[in-house]
C-alpha cells in the first residue's frame, strides 16, 4: 500500500450494539496501521454508546444506508474510504490485505470475498441490472435451483467472482467497499433517494460512467453474516422500491413494470397449482402482494 494513503472506515449502525461494537472492536486491533473509524447511528433504536478512537456521527432522523454513509464519508479525512455493513467480521490484518490488493487498480472501487460463515461464499460481484435478469429473480418456481451457474448468471451474478480470482465487474454489493474518498465526494456519494438497495450500483454506474471500474479481490476475505434490522416483508418492498427508482434514473421503468407483473402472473399459476394441490400457500393473498410490488411508484 502507498504509505501516504490513509484509511477513513465507515460503519452505519442501525440494530444491536453488540454486533456494530464487535466491529469497532476489531478495527481497533487492526495490526499493520492506524485508521480513522467512523461509526454512523442512523437513529437506532439502541444507540451506539461513545467510545475511545472512534468519531461517532449521530443523525436526526433515519435516512437509510446512503444517507448515513455520506454523513460518515462528511467527517472522513482519510484518502480512501472503506464502507463496512455492521454484520461484517473482520481479521486483524484484514485492512492492510485489502488495501494491499487494491493498490494496483486505483482509482477503483474494490471489495472482498464475503463468506457466509458456514464455509460458502456470495457471489458479490454482479451484472448491471436488467429488467429480463429481475424478471427471472421475480419466479418463485426457479429457487429449487438457486446453487445452478446459469441461474445465478440469469438473474445477474457474476459468476467469475471466486475465492483467490481478482475480476474487473460491472458492480459489488455494498457491505464491504473500499474506494478513494475523492472519488466518493466527486460523484456526490450515496444518491439517499435509495433507501436501502441499489444504492451501491447506482454509485458504482455513476462512476463508470467516469471510467471507475470496480474490481473484486477474491484473495482477500470476511464474513458477512447478513443479519438484517427489519423483516422479510420490509426488505422486500425496500428492494423493489429502489428497483423501480433505478429504473426510473438507468432504464425503462414500464419496461421493469410488465416484466415483473408478467413473473407474478407466471408465480400466481404456480402457486394455484400448489394450493390446490393442498399445499400452505394463498395464491391469491400472494399474487396480490406481488402485483403491488411488481407495479411500484409510478410517479
Amino acid at each position: 500500500m502507498h504509505p501516504g494513503r490513509g484509511i477513513s472506515v465507515v460503519v452505519p449502525h442501525y440494530g444491536p450494539v453488540e454486533m456494530t461494537g464487535s466491529l469497532v472492536d476489531a478495527l481497533l486491533t487492526q495490526t499493520e496501521r492506524p485508521i480513522e473509524v467512523i461509526v454512523v447511528d442512523d437513529c437506532s433504536p439502541q444507540p451506539f454508546p461513545e467510545r475511545a478512537g472512534v468519531i461517532l456521527v449521530r443523525r436526526e432522523r433515519n435516512g437509510g444506508f446512503g444517507a448515513a454513509v455520506n454523513s460518515g464519508a462528511e467527517r472522513a479525512s482519510g484518502d480512501l474510504l472503506l464502507i463496512l455493513n455492521s454484520d461484517v467480521e473482520i481479521e486483524s490484518d484484514f485492512i492492510q490485505r485489502l488495501s494491499e490488493a487494491a493498490e494496483p487498480w486505483l482509482p477503483a472501487v474494490c471489495g472482498p470475498l464475503l463468506r457466509d460463515g458456514l464455509g460458502g461464499f456470495e457471489i458479490t460481484g454482479r451484472h448491471f441490472p436488467t429488467a429480463r435478469a429481475q424478471g427471472v429473480e421475480w419466479l418463485s418456481g426457479l429457487a429449487r435451483f438457486r446453487d445452478h451457474r446459469l441461474l445465478h448468471e440469469a438473474i445477474g451474478n457474476d459468476t467469475r467472482c471466486r475465492p483467490g480470482a481478482t475480476v474487473s465487474v460491472d458492480w459489488l454489493v455494498g457491505a464491504a467497499l473500499l474506494l478513494p474518498l475523492a472519488t466518493f465526494r466527486q460523484v456526490g456519494g450515496f444518491d439517499t433517494g435509495f433507501y436501502m438497495n441499489c444504492e451501491e450500483v447506482d454509485l458504482q454506474r455513476r462512476l463508470r460512467d467516469l471510467g471507475i471500474p470496480s474490481v473484486f479481490l477474491g484473495a482477500v476475505s470476511a464474513i458477512h453474516r447478513g443479519a438484517g434490522s427489519s423483516d422479510p416483508s420490509q426488505r422486500r418492498a425496500w428492494t423493489a422500491g429502489s428497483r423501480h427508482r433505478y429504473a426510473r434514473k438507468w432504464d425503462s421503468p414500464a419496461r421493469l413494470r410488465s416484466t415483473l407483473g408478467a413473473a407474478t402472473a407466471v408465480n400466481a399459476v404456480s402457486n394455484g397449482v400448489r394450493q390446490l394441490a393442498g399445499r400452505d400457500v394463498d395464491a391469491l393473498a400472494v399474487a396480490r402482494e406481488e402485483w403491488h410490488l411488481a407495479v411500484g411508484d409510478q410517479r
